[in-house]
């Protein structure tokens, strides 16, 4: 397991390919969830110093606070209510470039200008989602979303 992660330069597109098996590394051989949770938000707020990045798991019909990295959060979201919820409910990415045109959007803080918000899924059903936000606006796009969706893959949910 690694214990450092070597920050890499360059395009978002080389950031995100160097730091897939650093993450591979850190999974390796730890069955707990919730460690591995831990470390891919945490990998993934210092290689893009991202304002917050984080997991939701779907609990009794709400998504309830997980693993993060960044200021403290929304605890529990109901299905459809914001950004996380609204991709819980329509089980799809959304990039959302500027939040506050976002309806019903949830402001956890003000200072979070955009968001991304990936699904997770385990026999065809959302069990977590993983949500990170930026304070610059029009952050993410479908390079994010591409390397998110296989960052998520690697992780094992069973």
């Amino acid at each position: 397991m690694a214990e450092d992660l070597q920050i890499a330069k360059g395009t978002k597109q080389a950031q995100y390919e160097s730091l897939i098996p650093q993450i591979t590394g850190l999974l390796a051989g730890e069955t707990d969830l919730i460690a591995n949770l831990a470390n891919v938000a945490a990998a993934l707020k210092v290689q893009f110093s991202w304002f917050w990045v984080g997991f939701y798991l779907v609990k009794n019909d709400e998504l309830v606070l997980g693993p993060f990295q960044g200021p403290v959060a929304c605890t529990r979201i109901k299905k459809g209510r914001g950004v996380c919820g609204a991709s819980w409910e329509k089980a799809k990415t959304l990039i959302v470039p500027d939040v506050e045109k976002f309806p019903g959007h949830i402001a956890c803080s003000s200072l979070s200008k955009s968001e991304i918000v990936v699904p997770v899924f385990l026999n065809e059903k959302v069990i977590a989602i993983l949500d990170v936000d930026s304070e610059l606006l029009n952050q993410f796009d479908e390079t994010d979303q591409h390397y998110l969706e296989k960052i998520i893959a690697l992780v094992n949910f069973n």
